[in-house]
């Protein structure tokens, strides 16, 4: 076994006209509040890993041009559509009306583990602020809770962590 040179990884990946042009995945993703321009930056990056439909970005949360989130991004925030709209219930009210499902990513009464949950297409992820989580106002708008099940002292994982376990769960379901 030996691992791919930079340029043998270089030549496999589709060009920017292609991903451009590419059939994306009927996900969205709300993060309200997210603090962290690296986390931020991260949930770029998987986000155009997964070719998710859109990125809303609200509240507090950051957008680009920064080079916090360019440093993580890697080029991603350039590729993933995205929107910053300042507040995130207005988007869900939106998508709502589209048929969009949306689920929260929140320790909350009543959540299902990640795995086991139903996920229907077109689908919502919301992702909350690092330590106060999503904000109760949205929460009162969510169809639905979902979590990665901690097995230690740890009561939550990164932000951008939990996402990227989630988005790919959902691609396999959706397949």
């Amino acid at each position: 076994m030996r691992k791919l040179s930079f340029e043998e990884v270089q030549s496999k990946k589709p060009s920017i006209e292609d991903v451009a042009n590419a059939k994306r995945h009927p996900i969205y993703v709300i993060l309200e509040n997210v603090r962290s321009l690296y986390n931020v930056g991260a949930i770029f990056r998987t986000s155009d890993a997964a070719m998710i439909e859109k990125l809303y970005l609200c509240g507090i949360t950051g957008a680009p041009p920064r080079k916090e989130i360019s440093k993580t991004a890697l080029g991603a925030e350039e590729l993933v559509p995205f929107e910053y709209r300042e507040d995130a219930v207005e988007v869900v009210r939106e998508l709502k009306e589209k048929g969009v499902q949306v689920v929260a990513i929140e320790i909350a009464h009543g959540s299902e583990p990640y795995d086991k949950f139903n996920y229907e297409a077109p689908v919502c992820i919301v992702l909350g602020h690092e330590v106060e989580g999503i904000s109760d106002e949205l929460m009162a708008e969510i169809d639905n809770a979902i979590e990665v099940p901690m097995h230690g002292r740890a009561n939550s994982l990164n932000v951008a962590t939990c996402y990227g376990i989630v988005v790919y769960e959902i691609l396999k379901k959706l397949k």
